[in-house]
């Protein structure tokens, strides 16, 4: 469970004393203020005590997310390198109900001193640090009770004593990631007081105060002066105060315009989508300012995949600018990175400018719903809509399988279970056969993109369960056929058979920008479960399915040419937009024409 932004908050500011050059050691207990250690005096580092969880944070940070679950009122002790800063010993127990620690620091580019039993010849954590980096078995005995601060006192026993070994697992740690993000922010703050001038301004808001924001090509080029080009960091928290405020900016104004996802990437200013033109925003960016910039977002869990894969997907929510589905992949010119905006709130049918007839397609108890149309054209927002539509009116128990998730439907009449591909399963397959066991009424799938998960979204359908689900193909007649041609062609006979029984809805949009103003506009293509769309599939005669469309509005059939067709009447596009995702451009031209002749 993710720790609440203010807790996070005040570790990302304790951690931010292992900076300070100054700092030999950090002592922090539940129910004390945390103190640090300046030449062998201790000092109290905030005017509030720690909480328990605040302590069991900080401790996780620092590496020992192995161990505290396990503490006892014997001491556990770890070695940890923290890239950037140096070589730590931990140390922590449990006294009562009371968690105290004490971690003992050397800097990178400090040389280790001899080891030796003789307290008097150094601090004792030169000597303890001498142990671990030279690795020596000599037994060194620093007992808690003599130098700590006086808030400790009161518990006896040795914490960091070195009658036993520490764990021997030496663990390469980027804790000061987020730390490293405040220290950048600083520096772009000192900048921004300088009163530089003010960011491009070629989409910049009129009544925008100079003084509203630090300038952002001033910041970014601080940033990558100060910055490592290859940092491995990786932050801890997705709050806005751990991001440079360069993104956080950025980001504020690509909400504040609306765009649908916004592009940084080495070599390009930022690139913002509005209305499906990107449009340049700002400096261009170095491959070390967008490196910079980028990955200290990365999730621990995503490190390793981008690693071997060169490419990550990962949601970010910050406390200001909202939710965004992040994809990050390394290219020729080095880091590159995509933020998809997310709707502050769940969309509804309405606020979508779909028609409510989709909403009939949700009453049937079992069976499968597809929504499709080319990536950016709303499946995941359509699809969200009719889980909020659930979630309203139902009591029904929803699971939802995404990668990653990204609205977050708050709690209502029904039960939502949503879970995300590599942070609470392994993959879409393993976490739809393990929902047929929980007891689902609705299973949400965010993607079917392979056979297997196809087949265990069939089987959920065909077995009392109502499976949703999104495909990239450009129409519904080629959703089926796609659903169809992902299986071996000796099982392409029973995906027919089930297809046919288990289909309901294939709903396909495309987004058109409004003909007047900002936005976009959604034209659907409806595709009903019908005893002629069966006959059709299980017979293998799809290539006939237009011509069902053309004369199936008994059906509930909707073309995508008749939805354009309206916009057009309506005035909601223009004709030129339409004619290039009209299936028919001719029989648009003429069906407006007739239209337009009409009393």
């Amino acid at each position: 469970m993710l720790a609440p932004p203010e807790v996070v908050k005040r570790i990302t500011d304790l951690l931010a004393h292992l900076l300070k050059k100054e700092v030999s050691e950090f002592a922090f207990a539940s129910g004390r203020l945390p103190c640090v250690k300046i030449a062998n005096a201790y000092e109290p580092v905030d005017d509030r005590s720690l909480t328990r969880d605040e302590v069991y944070g900080v401790l996780m940070s620092l590496g020992g997310s192995r161990y505290v679950e396990t503490l006892t009122d014997k001491p556990t002790k770890w070695r940890a390198r923290v890239d950037g800063v140096g070589s730590l010993l931990v140390g922590a127990v449990v006294r009562g109900e009371r968690v105290q620690a004490r971690v003992l620091l050397t800097r990178a580019e400090e040389k280790p001193r001899a080891t030796s039993m003789d307290r008097d010849r150094g601090p004792p954590s030169d000597a303890l640090m001498a142990a671990i980096v030279d690795g020596s078995r000599d037994q060194i005995h620093e007992p808690f009770e003599s130098d700590a601060p006086p808030a400790f006192r009161s518990d006896p026993g040795g914490l960091l004593e070195l009658d036993d070994d520490p764990l021997e697992h030496t663990m390469p740690l980027r804790i000061p990631d987020a730390v490293l993000a405040a220290r950048a922010d600083v520096e772009l703050d000192r900048v921004a007081a300088r009163q530089a001038p003010p960011m491009s301004r070629n989409l910049e808001s009129k009544e925008s105060p100079r003084s509203a924001a630090p300038p952002v090509e001033r910041e970014l080029r601080d940033l990558e002066s100060r910055v490592p080009a290859a940092s491995p960091m990786l932050a801890p928290s997705l709050s806005p105060r751990v991001l440079p405020s360069a993104l956080v900016q950025a980001l504020a104004f690509a909400r504040k315009h609306r765009a649908s996802d916004l592009h940084v990437v080495a070599g390009r200013p930022l690139l913002a989508r509005l209305s499906q033109e990107l449009t340049p925003h700002g400096p261009i960016l170095t491959p070390e300012v967008v490196s910079a910039l980028v990955m200290p977002l990365v999730p621990a869990r995503c490190r390793e995949p981008f690693e071997r894969d060169g490419t990550c997907d990962f949601a970010l929510e910050t406390e200001t600018e909202g939710r965004f589905r992040v994809n990050v992949v390394r290219h020729r010119g080095g880091i590159k990175a995509t933020f998809r905006l997310i709707a502050t709130e769940v969309p509804t049918l309405r606020s979508l400018g779909l028609p409510n007839e989709i909403a009939q397609a949700i009453t049937h108890h079992q069976g499968l719903i597809v929504a499709t149309g080319p990536t950016g054209h709303g499946k995941t927002s359509t699809v969200a809509a009719l889980v909020n539509l659930l979630n309203c009116e139902t009591t029904h128990h929803v699971i939802t399988v995404e990668d990653p998730i990204e609205y977050i439907h708050p709690r209502k009449k029904a039960m939502l279970s949503q879970r995300e591909v590599g942070t609470h399963t392994k993959s879409f397959q393993t976490a739809l056969k393990a929902s047929l066991r929980e007891d689902p009424d609705v299973i949400v799938v965010g993607e079917l993109r392979d056979a297997e998960t196809v087949r265990m979204a069939l089987a959920a359908a065909e077995t009392g369960h109502l499976v949703l689900g999104t495909m990239n193909t450009p129409s519904a007649a080629k959703t089926i056929d796609r659903l169809i041609d992902l299986f071996p062609t000796g099982e392409q006979a029973q995906v027919r058979l089930t297809l046919a029984s288990a289909l309901r809805l294939v709903v396909s949009q495309r987004l058109l920008p409004a003909r007047e103003g900002e936005g976009l506009i959604a034209a659907v293509e409806m595709l009903p479960g019908s005893f002629a769309l069966a006959s059709l599939i299980r017979e293998n005669k799809t290539f006939q399915i237009p011509s069902l469309q053309q004369r199936g509005k008994a059906f509930g059939i909707v073309r995508l040419d008749d939805s354009l067709t309206e916009l057009i009447i309506r005035g909601s596009i223009s004709i030129e937009g339409a004619l290039l995702v009209a299936e028919s451009p001719d029989d648009l031209l003429s069906k407006i024409g007739q239209r337009g002749r009409t009393p």
